[in-house]
């Protein structure tokens, strides 16, 4: 327990001076207070730190979304500012780090364990901790620089990727280095190779609670080419997932009316991850947009395990209880297999392989309806089919923390635009597509300490 409690403390200082100066600090042991990670064991301690490693990814793209809205009294009655601005896109920066700095922190922590086992030569008898503990490290860098795009990036394009910001790519434990913003092209490049890196050295079986397994490496991957819109291996990724981890849960298993109804670390859940803490995203006060909540059936089991009635309005709203992570303290935006049903279903209608995306859609759908009360997609038109999926992956979806990056690559076909709007105080505000909000601001302390590009307004 005390050597837990000392790296912890190493590794909290550790992060904060990425985003500060600390000269000579990896060099520093003063009076044995602090422990530099040495050791295999030093390196699966520090993973297995679920506060840090799963539960501190930014929550602002999903506060910038339109799965909810907020009243005027309770936006009001938000006291954090940078809550309030990213509700309606305002051009101020934030003034806390905490979205950046918590993820540059599990940056930090990979990075730390991949120096140590680069030192390290693997025996016989610790071979497979070795690769399992090397597999996750590069799993949450990878997983990390993959949300941290999402909020802090523009829509990807090919066309562009070569000049446009993606985000500070550290790969070395070095506190001395600055920082500086690598194209969107290099960004994406980092991200697939340490997904694949992740998915070569991660075991095929179900791995501790917590930790990812070589199906959320390939989930990773299926996500990341999905945004891209290279759907041939989008699709490849997601069925390779799947073929390791298909199991769904049966919604007509649950109990509808719980509070907390699906379970944490069940069955779909390939790699758990929470966001950081939101006031704008608490249940009671975030309230379900109107027209998503009406386009469930009555007989979609999701429509009651997913919401609650709150009663606070003239009219009544809606609350989310579908969390996969069975907590109000952030926002699930790990990965699961009903994600992975979808892209496959998604990636292969877009390829023409019509069959294969109405059993994938099929699949999962039979397992959210009441029993004897689905009926299977039919559907033979391309564009048909490919709209009613999309329209499911909205309804499944929800508070994922993958609609601001669906907005990101949805908004660039004209068919499947969208404007989302908000109206404070009497006041409306509007964002377009293809605006540069999609960007969100980079706080204003970390702009202040490290002098990388704010994105553009």
């Amino acid at each position: 327990m005390k050597k837990i409690k000392l790296l912890y403390y190493f590794l909290t200082w550790a992060a904060i001076g990425s985003l500060l100066s600390c000269n000579g600090f990896l060099d520093v042991k003063p009076d044995g207070k602090m422990v530099v990670p040495a050791t295999l064991a030093d390196c699966e301690l520090l993973l297995n730190d679920f506060t840090v490693m799963n539960c501190s990814y930014p929550s602002n793209a999903d506060v910038s979304a339109d799965d909810y809205f907020l009243p005027d009294n309770t936006w009001k009655s938000i006291p954090v500012l940078d809550d309030k601005n990213y509700y309606f896109w305002s051009d101020d920066a934030p003034v806390l780090s905490i979205q950046w700095a918590n993820a540059y922190k599990v940056v930090y922590t990979a990075n730390q364990v991949i120096a140590v086992l680069n030192n390290i030569a693997p025996v016989e008898d610790n071979k497979i901790k070795f690769n399992q503990t090397k597999g996750a490290a590069y799993f949450f860098r990878a997983f990390t620089f993959h949300r941290l795009m999402a909020s802090y990036a523009l829509p990807y394009d090919q066309a562009t990727a070569d000049k446009e910001l993606g985000i500070p790519l550290k790969l070395e434990p070095d506190l001395e280095t600055s920082s500086t913003r690598s194209t969107m092209a290099d960004s994406y490049k980092q991200i697939i190779s340490d997904y694949k890196i992740a998915a070569n050295c991660l075991e095929n079986g179900t791995p501790l609670k917590g930790r990812p397994g070589r199906s959320a490496a390939f989930a990773g991957l299926a996500r990341l080419y999905l945004e891209m819109q290279d759907y041939e291996k989008s699709l490849l990724y997601a069925d390779s997932s799947l073929m390791l981890s298909a199991s769904l849960l049966d919604y007509n298993t649950l109990k509808a009316n719980s509070n907390a109804p699906i379970p944490a670390f069940n069955a779909e859940v390939l790699f758990s991850a929470s966001t950081v803490f939101s006031y704008a995203l608490m249940q009671g006060y975030a309230r379900i947009d109107y027209d998503l909540y009406n386009s469930y059936s009555d007989n979609d089991l999701r429509k009651k395990i997913f919401f609650m009635k709150n009663y606070d309005l003239p009219e009544i709203s809606y609350d989310f209880k579908g969390s996969y992570n069975n907590t109000q303290s952030g926002n699930f935006v790990g990965m699961t297999s009903s994600e992975m049903y979808l892209v496959k279903a998604e990636a292969a209608a877009r390829l023409n392989k019509l069959d294969v995306a109405r059993s994938a859609i099929n699949s999962l759908l039979e397992k959210r309806y009441m029993i004897n009360l689905y009926q299977s997609v039919t559907l033979s038109d391309q564009k048909e089919l490919l709209r009613f999926i999309l329209t499911e992956r909205r309804k499944e979806l929800v508070f994922r923390g993958l609609r601001w990056a669906d907005f990101k690559r949805l908004n660039q076909h004209t068919d499947t635009q969208v404007t989302v709007k908000r109206t404070i105080e009497g006041k409306n505000y509007v964002l377009q597509p293809g605006s540069t909000r999609y960007a969100l601001l980079i706080p204003l302390d970390v702009i202040s300490a490290s002098h990388i590009e704010q994105n553009k307004r």
